[in-house]
This record gives structure tokens, C-alpha cells and sequence, in this order.
């Protein structure tokens, strides 16, 4: 790799000699999928920074053209959205989403996932990936809550700052390394009522406190690029607010890469929140602001142009964008290699395989189980429920089956591995029988959505776009009593319920998180069966599960569990594994009493609703295996803030335990979260084993964000807790004073 003065000699050597119309189409993002080849082959002549959504061959074209028939030969970079996996990609190693990975509780799974990520992404030439997803979880009313790491700023953070390091490697220039984009910055899980990408409820006090630090680990890793978020602050556009982007992201936090708009987010200074009365206006704000990339809205090439020839715009903001990324384009070695080269025949290897299954296996969380798991000598099990055997609703959300365009259907890719096909497995080498049936659909098309497919292609595009989707899914019909009939001798019931892609992703914020269709009807004629019944959750985020949670024997959370996801579910149940998952976030008894967040700030007068309850159904952290773990002998030194406490296997199976140490800030000069994650560690206890686990902590962890915006470390009365989960029941508690 080049020396950081070389590379700047080279950049300003480059910059010198391009034109002000060669600098703005620097800074444009080309989506081959929306404008076609022809265009994007123009784009890329007049020197158009980069491309998304587009592979193989088609990258190769556009990525000659730039080199040979543009004027300087600038090498472009291609982003992809490779989310959980180079899921774009029909062959590739499909992930557990963000949000199960983070039920592992473990950054090396998502540094792995990363890597294996880049590995695939760079053998299809590519350089770039808009992961990962640094927002906070904490309404699960919000669309893209399965993108989310969850609701805690530390625990996101360190799996964050896990797959930015698989993706980027060690080197940007090497062969299988991609960039990472740490999105999207800052504040979009936090919209109003979780409604996507509408104004966020929050000041910058709040902002540094609570949502900077998963981007601030993104930072420490080394993170090449940001997004900027769609939303707005007290009504400001994040896309124009140089505060956000520029003082806070690059003065105080460090970021030296290049920063990329979300899609259209320029433009959507004009037509969605009105706050810029035409496209020059919004080129000179999303400029101004520090932005360098503007992604998919290609006006901004033109309007930029006007902009610095009328004298509104510097034609030094322009310099300063392309200065960042012509850097980055030098610290990857584009203009040596322009294409990356991976690792020949590695997408969808076995290897990787292997590591998708692995995470698939460390994101299985058992939330109850009364005696029923593992499975023992059952000679008939039933298999249960649509997302038992729905290989779209166990990928979940960006995958060749939903992106670039979710109405093409491609047919599934194998191998993947479903529930009922994972029983099937599994019980056919114990020589017992699986049967299965559908019962019901997740979410059966209402008569108005039969009658928009049956009527007229729409002229709105999203509503268009949304009809196409309906026309293509396959629902099957409810047969409560058939399903019935099939499981009412057997040994045991999995059901399987949860949601489906129409019920997730942008555009589609949900206000009632109740089970859809007939679930619950389902759920109560086979639980009046009294057959031993097990619940598992196949969804993209926390469901109302409050009577299931009381009644079901047991319950495990698999949410998108990926290409093995099936699979693990059933190694779980059947005990080839004791399941460790953890969970991320918190389950809500009722779409009303969102958010239910563990680290909420105290002050509510009653601490409740009165018509629900206090508590959510299953906390921050929760989850159990087949061997309980006992809490010992919690001490704390503030002088080496070295905590350490003995941790038991009381179980006759071997367990791995997730510790989590929380603090509370007693009296401080702000008001503080009750309690709030601070550190974890994983250990592993044989049958009967005692542990005394230790945990360096930081002076840091005990700080704050003071009312002038600084982080401190307050003197005073400080409460540890070192425990199984976030509740208090299942915690340690010591206090002492710094």
C-alpha cells in the first residue's frame, strides 16, 4: 500500500487537472438497476464515481469504459448492498441478518460473516458494501428492525466494530477486502412513532450519548465510509446539517473516509421534506453539509455544475468531496487493480457454508423451555406453520429473492436448509416421523389486495411495486382443522410462526405487531391438544408473544436465521447442541407499550400503562440453554476497575454462559439510564464447574455526556451489576464510589 503522503501527492496531483464537470460526476452514484446499460455505459464516460447494483460481466463493461474512454481514466468503485451475506448474489453463503447475528453475542461471528462477505463480494469484483447497520433497534414497530444489531449502543457497537473488520481485512488494497459503510448515520431508528425516515426525536446531547457510539466503534476500526441517514434533527435534514457531518463525524469522532447519501436523500431535500426549492439549492446544502457522495440522485451532476458557475457554490466543496474519494480510491490501489479479484471460486464454497451454519447454530435463543427440549425418544413429531417450510421468510430481507427487484422472483438457490426440512432430517436418522403441514398463512392477502392484483397495473410506482410483489407470492389457504388432524397424534408440535417480507423493510413500518392471519387461532387448536408444544419464532423482529410466552412448553427465537437457519433450530431441539443465544432486544407485551428498551431513563409516574404490564415479555439479554448458570462472589476494585465474579454450570450438560456487566450512574448531572450494558464476556463451564470470570473495565465506561455535549466521568455513587441478563432478578449487584 502507498504511504498516506504518497497518496496525497497523487490525489492533488489528480484533482489539479479535472474539470469542475469531471469533480461533479466524481461525486455521482450510478444505479445501473434503474437506469440500464446504456446509461450507465454514458455515466461512466463523463467520470462517474460509482455504480451499485450491478455484477460480473455488467461491472466489467462499465468498468472498462470508465478506465479507457473517460478523459482521466478514473477507476470507479461498485457498491452492493451485501447484507447478511453477498445475498444479491443467487450462489453466495447467506447470513443470519444483523439482528440474529447479534443474538451470538459474539463480534468474532460477525467479523467472520464479514469476511466471508468480502470474500464473496470482491470474486464478483466488487468493492463495496453498505453494511453495516449501526442504528439502534429500540421500536420494533420500525421496517428495518432486523437490519439493526438491537437496542443496546454497546453491544451494537462491538458487532460493529467485528464486521468492519471482516470486511475490510487487513489491508483495503488486498484482494479480498472490501470497503464497509457504517449506516445510517445518524439517529434513523429513532423516527418518530418508527416511521421510516420521518424527524427524529432527539437533541445532539442525546445523539453523542446514545447513538454515536456503535459509529464510534465503526471509527476505531477503521470504517472507510458513512451514509447519511434520511431523516432529520428539530426539523434539520441530516443530509444538510454540516454539524452532524462534518464537527461531530469528522472533528470529534475522527472519520477520515468519504460519506455517501442514502438513496436519493439529495433530492429529497426538494420533493420530500421541503426544505430546498429546487435541485441547485439541494446540490449547494447536501454539499456544503460535507456530503461526498450523492447515491441515485443524478440531477445533482447538472445542478452542481450551475451552482459553482453562478457563484453559490465553492468550487473548493467539490475538491474537498472528490479529495476524499479519489483517497480512497488510492488507499484500495483502483488505479493498479481497478477490479477486484477475491478468491477465485469461493462464493457459496463449502468453507463458507460451514461459517453460515455456524452463525445459524450460535443464533439459536431458547427463552423458555419446561422439560419438553431437548427432544427424547419421540417417535412422531409435527412440524407446524407457512415459515417452517418458507425459505423467503427465513432469509428475511436483502437477498436475490427481495433486491434489486423484488417482483423478478427468482426461484430459491439450494442449499438451504428450512425447519421442517431440518426435522425431516433429524428424525429420519432417529428413525421417528416427521409430518408437516401449513395450518395457515402469516399474512393471507385481505380482499382488496386480491382485487388490485386481479385489476390494472397502478401508476404509482410503490403501490405498482407492491401489487407486483402481492401477484407473485405464493399464500397458502388457512386449514386450521387439517393442520390439527396432522399433528393430533403426535409425540410433539413445532409451530413455527412469524412474519413475512411484506410485513418488513422500507416501507413497511408496522403499527400492530400482534401475529398476523389466524397464528394465534392456529397456536390455540394445537395447544389444546395437550401434546408437548414448542413455539419457534421465524421473523425479522420481536412479536407480541405474551400468551405463547405464558402457555407453550417452550419458545425459541430464530428470527432470520440464514441459509442453515432450519437447521439449527432443529439441532436445538433435538439437543446436538445446547443453544447460547442471547437476545438483543426486548419483546413487548402489546404494540403499546413500545418502546420497551431495558435502559429507559426513570421519572414515568407509576412505571407503567395501567392496562399492561410493567415489564416486557422477554428482556435485553435473556436466553437459556440446557444447563442453568449460578452468579457468585461479585467484587469490584475502582482503583484497577477489575471486576470479577465465580460463574457455575449447575447443569449436567456443558453450556456456554453470555456474562453481562451493567452500571448505573446513581445522582448524576443528567438524567441517566437505569442500568446500561458496559461490558460481556463469553465462558464455557463443563457439567459442575465454577468459574471466577474477570473483566477489565474502563474509567470510560462510567462516563456521560454532559448538557455542554462533552463526555465525562462525574464524580459519585456508582452501582455494577454482573449477571445472567438485564433483569434485576438475575443480576449482582455492588456499589461503590469514584
Amino acid at each position: 500500500m502507498l504511504t498516506n503522503e504518497a497518496i496525497q501527492q497523487k490525489v492533488e496531483d489528480l484533482l489539479s487537472r479535472m474539470t469542475l464537470e469531471e469533480k461533479a460526476a466524481q461525486m455521482v452514484q450510478v444505479p445501473y438497476s434503474v437506469v440500464g446499460r446504456e446509461e450507465s455505459l454514458r455515466w461512466a464516460e463523463l467520470g462517474a464515481g460509482s455504480f451499485l447494483h450491478v455484477l460480473g460481466d455488467d461491472a466489467r463493461e462499465v468498468q472498462q469504459t470508465a478506465l479507457h474512454k473517460s478523459r482521466l481514466g478514473i477507476p470507479v468503485i461498485f457498491g452492493i448492498d451485501a447484507i447478511h451475506g453477498h445475498g444479491l448474489n443467487t450462489e453466495a453463503a447467506i447470513f443470519p441478518s444483523q439482528l440474529a447475528t447479534a443474538c451470538t453475542w459474539d463480534p468474532a461471528i460477525a467479523e467472520e460473516m464479514g469476511r466471508v462477505t468480502a470474500r464473496e463480494v470482491a470474486t464478483d469484483g466488487l468493492h463495496w458494501t453498505f453494511s453495516p447497520v449501526c442504528c439502534l433497534g429500540r421500536d420494533s414497530r420500525w421496517g428495518r428492525i432486523d437490519e439493526t444489531f438491537g437496542e443496546d449502543p454497546y453491544l451494537s457497537g462491538e458487532m460493529t466494530y467485528g464486521i468492519v473488520r471482516g470486511y475490510q481485512g487487513e489491508s483495503l488494497d488486498a484482494p479480498d477486502s472490501i470497503l464497509a459503510c457504517a449506516k445510517h448515520y445518524i439517529g434513523y431508528g429513532e423516527a418518530v412513532g418508527a416511521r421510516d425516515a420521518v424527524d427524529t426525536q432527539m437533541t445532539y446531547r442525546k445523539m453523542k450519548e446514545v447513538f454515536i457510539p456503535p459509529f464510534q466503534r465503526a471509527v476505531d476500526a477503521g470504517c472507510a465510509t458513512f451514509m447519511t441517514a434520511y431523516g432529520s434533527i428539530d426539523g434539520h435534514s441530516f443530509t444538510a446539517d454540516p454539524k452532524t457531518l462534518k464537527t461531530i463525524l469528522r472533528d470529534e469522532m475522527g472519520f477520515d473516509g468519504f460519506l455517501v447519501t442514502d438513496w436519493n436523500n439529495c433530492g429529497s431535500l426538494v420533493q420530500q421534506q421541503f426544505v430546498a426549492e429546487d435541485m441547485q439549492d439541494a446540490a449547494v446544502q447536501a454539499a456544503e453539509a460535507g456530503n461526498d457522495m450523492i447515491m441515485s440522485t443524478m440531477e445533482y451532476y447538472d445542478a452542481a455544475i450551475r451552482a459553482v458557475r453562478s457563484g453559490k457554490l465553492a468550487e473548493g466543496v467539490l475538491d474537498e468531496a472528490v479529495r476524499h474519494i479519489l483517497t480512497m480510491k488510492f488507499r484500495m490501489n483502483l488505479f493498479e487493480q481497478p477490479e477486484k479479484k477475491g478468491v477465485p471460486g469461493c462464493i457459496g464454497c463449502q468453507a463458507h457454508r460451514d461459517a453460515a451454519y455456524r452463525a445459524g447454530k450460535r443464533s439459536i435463543t431458547l427463552l423458555k423451555n419446561n422439560g419438553m427440549l431437548p427432544l427424547k425418544s419421540v417417535k412422531k413429531v409435527a412440524v407446524i406453520g407457512q415459515n417452517a417450510d418458507d425459505i423467503q421468510s427465513q432469509y428475511g430481507d436483502w437477498t436475490y429473492l427481495t433486491h434489486p427487484n423484488a417482483t423478478d422472483f427468482r426461484p430459491p438457490h439450494r442449499p438451504y436448509v428450512t425447519v421442517k426440512e431440518g426435522f425431516e432430517a433429524l428424525c429420519a436418522e432417529r428413525g421417528a416421523q416427521c409430518v408437516y403441514h401449513v395450518g395457515c398463512a402469516v399474512r393471507p392477502l385481505p380482499p382488496e389486495v386480491i382485487a388490485m392484483i386481479e385489476g390494472p397495473a397502478l401508476k404509482d410506482p410503490v403501490a405498482e411495486y407492491i401489487r407486483q410483489i402481492a401477484m407473485k407470492r405464493n399464500t397458502p389457504a388457512d386449514d386450521i382443522p387439517g393442520a390439527v388432524e396432522t399433528a393430533k397424534d403426535a409425540d410433539a408440535i413445532i409451530l413455527v410462526v412469524g412474519d413475512t417480507i411484506d410485513q418488513h423493510g422500507e416501507y413497511k413500518d408496522r403499527g400492530n405487531l400482534d401475529l398476523s392471519g389466524q397464528q394465534m387461532e392456529l397456536y390455540r387448536a394445537l395447544r389444546a391438544l395437550n401434546i408437548p408444544l414448542t413455539v419457534v419464532l421465524v421473523s425479522s423482529k420481536p412479536l407480541c408473544m405474551g400468551e405463547i410466552a405464558e402457555t407453550a412448553d417452550a419458545v425459541i427465537v430464530a428470527f432470520n436465521g440464514g441459509q442453515y437457519g432450519g437447521q439449527a433450530v432443529a439441532e436445538a431441539a433435538f439437543g446436538c447442541f445446547n443453544p447460547s443465544g442471547r437476545l438483543p432486544i426486548s419483546f413487548p407485551a402489546h404494540s403499546g407499550q413500545l418502546p420497551v428498551y431495558y435502559n429507559s431513563l426513570p421519572g414515568w409516574h407509576g412505571g407503567r400503562y395501567m392496562d399492561l404490564p410493567r415489564t416486557p415479555v422477554y428482556a435485553f439479554g435473556e436466553g437459556i440453554g440446557y444447563a442453568p448458570f449460578t452468579y457468585a462472589n461479585l467484587t469490584f476494585d475502582p482503583e484497577t476497575f477489575i471486576a470479577t465474579v465465580e460463574v457455575t454450570n449447575a447443569g449436567d450438560v456443558a453450556g456456554e454462559e453470555v456474562v453481562q456487566v451493567y452500571m448505573h450512574d446513581v445522582v448524576a448531572s443528567v438524567i441517566r439510564p437505569v442500568k446500561q450494558l458496559i461490558a460481556f464476556t463469553r465462558v464455557s463451564l463443563a457439567p459442575g464447574e465454577t468459574k471466577t470470570v474477570t473483566i477489565q473495565l474502563k474509567r470510560d465506561d462510567f462516563s456521560l455526556v454532559n448538557r455542554e455535549e462533552k463526555r465525562v466521568v462525574e464524580p459519585g455513587e456508582f452501582e455494577l451489576f454482573i449477571g445472567h441478563s438485564s433483569k434485576n432478578e438475575d443480576l449482582l449487584k455492588t456499589t461503590f464510589r469514584l
